[in-house]
């Protein structure tokens, strides 16, 4: 990977009223014209997101919004996609007129306190005298000789409000891997699969197997057996393709612990033992039940897609119930969660850790279970106590739900 996704990058939000200066912020702290400024109302008509180093924090996404006081024709959908952001914002920055706070800021505060989502808090048009000193940030976004000033400023203020993900970012295998250990990666090579590169689950595992001084065995499902009896000493995990579960469980001995990438990122995304006992209530389903797929990146979907075809077959086959199923793509999530009686969550690759985790608290504030794809096609071929056995918490969670 040439570049850090945005699904693993800080989500940095901007929001204000309109005309407050933040897409002029937004230009003055990149160097660049990412955002179209005018003192016309309205200017900025969608969501814009600018990625960038952010040096020592690391790699974010700036996501500068619509005023959530538009009044124009348009403003009540622009104001509703600015909302929407909350959902994966990692930290907000509310760039206010000087001093001016009122009902849209507090707004704003109200709702990220809800969401325990830290605010800094940006006076623009403001004096720089106390850039240094003030727990808020005070700057002048139409003056680009204080870039310098105001962004040393910001990197301060985000270190001490940022979410201890992205200063200690949580493991994806490399507690499961000893130093100088393998960890085999089972990747099928089938229509779905891109043409001549991996998806990002199975390069985010290498890398983060290298980062831990620990080796990866790539290898298609059909040699697996073959190469696991070559090893001299067994891997210290095997991780599959959820598709190819049953296969690697069957030819895997049973002291050799084994998961799936879609679990994996299910623990690196959101909160694995929740989503676990998500997966046990499969067992609860019944006739006339609706179930939601929820796909985090739009995609053609191939002619045995997996979110589409797949896991909607075998969950009517594990449960032997006519389902309702309905399929969300991207950040399309509904509002009407009440109506379903289990929600399955792709991976999330393309989400940020934030955006599952509200999903996650969406799902239980409805009183609705939620997994994610890799647990809720282990269940339905009968061998998720087996691959949940590395996670002892989440193996207890869905032991305890069933």
């Amino acid at each position: 990977m040439k570049t850090t996704p945005k699904s693993l990058r800080l989500h940095i939000a901007l929001f204000g009223r309109t005309n407050v200066g933040k897409s002029s912020f937004l230009n003055l702290i990149t160097g660049q014209d990412v955002s179209i400024v005018s003192e016309e109302a309205g200017t900025t008509t969608d969501v814009v997101e600018k990625t960038m180093e952010l040096l020592p924090i690391g790699p974010v996404v700036f996501i500068d919004t619509a005023g959530l006081d538009d009044e124009t024709v348009l403003g009540g959908k622009r104001v509703e996609k600015t909302e929407k952001v909350f959902d994966r914002a990692d930290v907000i920055l509310l760039i206010c007129d000087g001093d001016q706070i009122g009902k849209f800021e507090e707004k704003v505060s109200a709702l990220a306190k809800e969401k325990r989502i830290p605010v800094l808090r940006v006076r623009n048009k403001s004096d720089l005298s106390d850039v240094s000193d003030s727990p808020e940030i005070s700057c002048n976004s139409t003056d680009p000789s204080s870039r310098e000033r105001v962004l040393s400023a910001l990197k301060t203020r985000l270190l001490d409000v940022c979410p201890n993900e992205f200063i200690s970012p949580p493991p994806l295998v490399g507690d499961l891997v000893r130093p100088g250990g393998v960890a085999m990666l089972i990747v099928p090579i089938d229509l779905q699969a891109p043409k001549g590169r991996l998806i990002l689950p199975q390069v985010s595992t290498i890398r983060d197997a290298l980062d831990n001084d620990a080796a990866s065995l790539v290898v298609k499902e059909r040699e697996y057996t073959q190469m696991l009896d070559q090893l001299k000493t067994p891997p210290d995990i095997v991780i599959c393709d959820s598709q190819v579960v049953l296969k690697m469980v069957g030819d895997t001995p049973n002291e050799i612990p084994c998961t799936t990438f879609s679990i994996l990122f299910a623990r690196l995304k959101g909160d694995l033992p929740r989503l676990a006992a998500g997966a046990a209530t499969i067992d609860q389903l019944k006739d006339g039940d609706k179930v939601l797929i929820a796909e985090s990146c739009s995609h053609h979907a191939a002619e045995d897609d997996i979110g589409r075809v797949k896991i909607p077959r075998w969950l009517r086959q594990y449960t032997g119930c006519n389902l309702e199923i309905d399929v969300y793509a991207g950040r399309d999530f509904p509002d009407n969660l009440s109506e379903y009686s289990l929600v399955v969550q792709c991976g999330g690759c393309m989400h940020n850790r934030r955006e599952i985790l509200s999903r996650i608290e969406k799902c239980e504030a409805a009183g609705v279970p939620i997994t994610n794809y890799g647990l809720c096609i282990s269940q339905t071929q009968g061998v998720l106590k087996r691959v949940l056995s590395p996670f002892p918490a989440a193996l207890d969670a869905f032991e305890r739900t069933l």
